[in-house]
């Protein structure tokens, strides 16, 4: 009887022992969960977008005394695939700390997700409803939302060129495109302006040539790209071919920056303008440490992507540091309200409805007997702030 209750309590120490040591372990680790399309449409983008986050774990190490840790979930460029796997991570592991994604669509459901369990999400994708209707006291935005990338793009062109009396829009039918449409519409009537008219594609397109023929038939002043990524490349493209540049003006709302104009080359760059959320050119302080570790650690400036998963990334690392934890809730409640030096100059964080208010860049491509380097495409033509108030946008954080 004695051995008996011998061994159980040696089992009871030996489980406590064993239980201490795996605790031990999880509080000596923090994992940032990053949450990219590695695959389908978006793969390009994701692909950078990690890099970009990886540089600032590998180059941070730890966090609140921490060994940090990447776990890389990669969204399939499919919203719902990327919430079942978020999902199931968070059932795993409970709450966390989560950053990223390319689709809005991806963002607001992830978010949701990440929401019910009680953890961090950052992301950088643009539809207004994320930091608006659909807004929650867990997920926070990095990137400037529609009504900023639309405003601040959209004005400053239509200010250069008093001729433009007409646009033409291509949309992607989701509700990032939604969201883009509805901005530039209420910018044109504002200006008392005409729309052409507006081509709708699907996320699956490559091919734009129909859409980019019913633009020019409309014989527009302007034509705006409300698509994103290698669908905008491939909409630029195809208006090259039809001579839409000779034709037009031409702005893409939101590019990838410098990622968007290397795959374009300069030769097709010159002399469109390009909405962009971040460029490396930037005299930031925290910018120039960016550009810096880049081009000494991977040899190249560093794209959009890559540049806006860094700085979520380090807003995370830094937060932990500062609070020596990583719990979710405590670096939810630091980050809110919170003002830093970014890599887009001085970047602040709503408490109203969690979004970070950032610079947004109006690029001009340049032609490439211009370039001071390999990586001098563009010139900024303008930087300006546009953001709404949580009463004007609808967010009321729970």
């Amino acid at each position: 009887m004695k051995q008996t209750k011998l061994k159980s309590l040696l089992g009871c120490v030996a489980a406590l022992a064993m239980s201490s040591s795996v605790a031990l372990a999880a509080d000596d680790e923090l994992t940032i969960n990053v949450v990219a399309s590695m695959s389908g449409a978006f793969a390009q983008f994701g692909e950078e977008a990690e890099k970009g986050a990886r540089l600032a774990i590998e180059t941070a190490g730890t966090a609140g005394g921490m060994k940090l840790k990447l776990n890389l979930i990669d969204t399939e460029s499919n919203a719902g695939k990327a919430a079942r796997k978020v999902k199931s991570k968070l059932g795993e592991e409970g709450p966390g700390l989560y950053l990223g994604s390319t689709l809005s669509s991806t963002a607001l459901a992830v978010g949701a997700e990440i929401h019910s369990a009680g953890g961090f999400y950052i992301n950088g994708s643009g539809a207004d409803e994320i930091t608006g209707k659909k807004c929650n006291a867990s997920m926070f935005r990095w990137s400037a939302p529609t009504y900023g990338a639309v405003n601040a793009s959209l004005r400053p062109v239509l200010d250069a060129h008093p001729e433009i009396k007409s646009a033409y829009t291509v949309t992607p039918q989701y509700v990032f495109g939604e969201a883009m449409l509805s901005n530039t519409k209420a910018v044109l009537e504002e200006r008392g302006l005409t729309l052409a008219g507006n081509s709708y594609h699907s996320l699956k397109d490559k091919e734009f040539s129909g859409i980019i023929a019913q633009a020019q038939a409309a014989n527009p002043d302007l034509l705006v790209l409300l698509n994103f990524s290698s669908q905008a490349a491939a909409s630029i493209q195809q208006a090259i071919n039809f001579g839409l540049k000779d034709r037009m003006k031409i702005l893409l709302v939101w590019s990838s920056g410098l990622d968007t104009m290397q795959s374009l080359g300069a030769e097709v760059s010159e002399g469109i303008y390009f909405g962009a959320q971040y460029w490396h050119e930037e005299e930031a302080p925290a910018n120039l440490e960016l550009v810096k570790l880049t081009k000494d650690k991977l040899g190249e400036a560093p794209t959009y992507p890559m540049a806006h998963y860094y700085q979520m990334t380090k807003l995370i690392i830094d937060a932990a540091n500062e609070l020596g934890t990583g719990d979710p809730a405590k670096i939810k409640a630091h980050i809110s309200g919170k003002s830093y030096k970014g890599i887009t100059g001085t970047e602040s964080v709503s408490a109203e409805n969690n979004q970070v208010e950032k610079n947004f860049y109006l690029l001009l491509g340049k032609a490439e007997g211009d370039k001071a380097d390999e990586y001098d495409f563009a010139d900024v033509v303008a930087k300006a702030k546009y953001f709404q108030s949580a009463a004007d946008t609808g967010c009321k954080l729970n």
